[in-house]
This record gives C-alpha cells, sequence and structure tokens, in this order.
C-alpha cells in the first residue's frame, strides 16, 4: 500500500515497531510477510478487532491505554475459545494529533504487555489518515486441535457462568466523561478497567476442560449470552438478581432507585472482557476449584433451557430488556 507518509511510516516501524517484532517469525518487518512454522496437533486461532478514536476510545484517552486494550481485547476473544496467544499483526492509521511522542507512547503500551501477556508483533501496516485515528490488530493463538470452544455447543440443562464483574466496562466509560459521583478511588478504577480491561487468560485452561459454548463479553453481557443462545438453538436464561458487580459498580447501584432497570444497564453496556459460558452441572465443582486456584471470580447466573433465545429474569419472573448491548454499525 502506498505510503501517505514515507519518512513518518519507515521511521515508526524501524525505531517504535520493529522492536516488538518477534525475532524470527517477523522478519525482522522487513518483508512483506510473517511466515509462521506449523504446530502439530494444533489448530491456528485467529481474531480481529478495529478501535477507531470517538467510536471506541476518548480522542484525550492516552495512546499507549488504548495500544493495550487495543491487545487486550483481542486476547480476550482468543481466552474464551481457550486459546493461548503467541502473536499478533498490527495496523496503525495515525491522525494529525499522532505526532512522534503519541506514536511512542502507542509503542510503550504494546511493549508492556507484550511482556505481561507473551506475545510478540508479527508484522503490518502503518499510513497516516486525515480523518479520526484508528487502530485494527489480529491475534494469534493455538489451540490442540479441534479444541476451540465455539458458542454453538451449549446444551439444555447446562448452567451459565460468568468470570469477574459485569458493569465496569459501561461505568468506566461513563467515569472517563466525568458523567459519575463516585469517590476518587472508585473512579479511577472504573476508569482503569475501561481503558485497560484484563483479559481472562489465566482461565483459558478452564475453558478448554470444561465449557460447553463460551464467549468473551465485549457487546454486553445479555447480548453476548443472546449469541451463544442462538448459535447454539437453544434457551438461556439470566438472572439479574445475581449479576456479580464490583465494588465500584455496587456503590453506584445502591444509589439507584429503580434496581431493575440499573441492573439491565448494566447487563447491556459492553467493554467488560469477562467469559461468559456454559458448561454441565457435574462440572461445577471442578471449575470453582479451578476459579479459586486462579484467584477468578467466578459466578452462575443462569442456564440453558429449551427454546431459543435469551430470557432475563428480575425477582423471579421474566422481563423484556429494552436494550441488550452494543451493536456494530
Amino acid at each position: 500500500m502506498p505510503a501517505l507518509d514515507v519518512a513518518g511510516e519507515f521511521e515508526t516501524i524501524e525505531r517504535l515497531l520493529r522492536p516488538l517484532a518477534h525475532p524470527e517469525w517477523a522478519r525482522g518487518l522487513m518483508d512483506d510477510v510473517a511466515v509462521l512454522p506449523s504446530r502439530p496437533g494444533h489448530d491456528l486461532v485467529l481474531t480481529k478487532d478495529a478501535m477507531v478514536e470517538g467510536v471506541h476510545f476518548l480522542p484525550d484517552d492516552p495512546l499507549d491505554t488504548v495500544a493495550r486494550k487495543l491487545l487486550r481485547v483481542n486476547l480476550s476473544d482468543l481466552a474464551a475459545k481457550g486459546a493461548e496467544p503467541f502473536g499478533y499483526l498490527l495496523s496503525c492509521f495515525w491522525s494529525e494529533r499522532c505526532g512522534w511522542p503519541e506514536r511512542a507512547a502507542f509503542a510503550a503500551g504494546l511493549a508492556e504487555d507484550q511482556a505481561r501477556f507473551g506475545v510478540a508483533l508479527m508484522g503490518g501496516d502503518t499510513v497516516r489518515t486525515p480523518g479520526p485515528a484508528g487502530f485494527s490488530l489480529t491475534a494469534l493463538g493455538w489451540i490442540s486441535a479441534g479444541g476451540a470452544v465455539s458458542r454453538a455447543g451449549a446444551q439444555v440443562g447446562d448452567l451459565v457462568f460468568v468470570t469477574g464483574a459485569v458493569g465496569d466496562g459501561l461505568l468506566g466509560l461513563r467515569a472517563a466523561r466525568g458523567e459519575l459521583s463516585l469517590d476518587e478511588v472508585r473512579l479511577a478504577a472504573l476508569i482503569d478497567h475501561y481503558r485497560t480491561p484484563t483479559p481472562r487468560l489465566d482461565f483459558a485452561p478452564a475453558i478448554r476442560e470444561f465449557a460447553t459454548a463460551s464467549v468473551d463479553v465485549s457487546d454486553g453481557l445479555a447480548a453476548d449470552l443472546a449469541h451463544i443462545a442462538r448459535a447454539s438453538g437453544v434457551g438461556v436464561t439470566l438472572n439479574l438478581n445475581v449479576l456479580p458487580l464490583s465494588a465500584a459498580a455496587q456503590a453506584w447501584f445502591d444509589d439507584r432507585v429503580d434496581a431493575q432497570l440499573s441492573l439491565e444497564d448494566l447487563a447491556s453496556g459492553g467493554d467488560d472482557y469477562e467469559i461468559a459460558f456454559t458448561a454441565h452441572p457435574r462440572h461445577e465443582e471442578a471449575l470453582r476449584r479451578e476459579a479459586d486456584r486462579r484467584l477468578v471470580r467466578l459466578t452462575r447466573i443462569g442456564e440453558v433451557t429449551s427454546g431459543v433465545g435469551l430470557t432475563a429474569i428480575h425477582d423471579g419472573r421474566p422481563i423484556e430488556m429494552a436494550r441488550r448491548g452494543w451493536t456494530h454499525g
């Protein structure tokens, strides 16, 4: 692809991106391809997400956190399949506000999380754009042949679980916009979750072993459970009364007048990047042991039933949710 700014492109690659590249497979970012050796007995798992300024991140979000979130949301997809990540491809569309310090911050954010999660850059592209900044990342992972957990395996009688807490993504966005009235510590915790969510890679082995269907919670818990229901051809019930909340979300919730609508908001807000999954009841005890061992909060939030689609329950009654989650244009 022709570069809009040849000097800027190659200097960015040479000074900022080449240090992130895999020492062998990425060919030093001096080729148009990466070459990956096959891994006998394994499947290659790929996932891709894009983030656009003003749509997926705020214009004043620091670019190091934008880079980290971009990597983490892709790793979250791999975790929900039970895969082990090893690398990624990256495209950067630098806007006019992305000078050298901003590009360096972006690369520093990637470097920090590469070290944390054990992945490396394999290649990609970098250009300038007159429009808003945008970034796209394709994450690569390995899993034993045939072992990737899909959305389509839920069976009637399975239990429904979610890791971590629900609603911090929505509240974190509102906190970053200055729309919440909470103490500074809780506001900071919510903003941190919104900007740098933690992919549940530590729980991926349990997903591989026990989950019948799985999805990462990116569009909103209700929407993502509806994806499982649709793909599996089953019904899924979600009990809003047992929705797991963080301390910050609980503080926000305690000030609400309408508990049902507040729980609906948290279940449909998106950007949580937890794992929602189904499993046979006989595996519940083993799942809880795995969660305790890995220090992962695990909550049973519903069950799989006959029929098709999601049914939300509040105070023991089925309710109609006006909004279930984020939809992509």
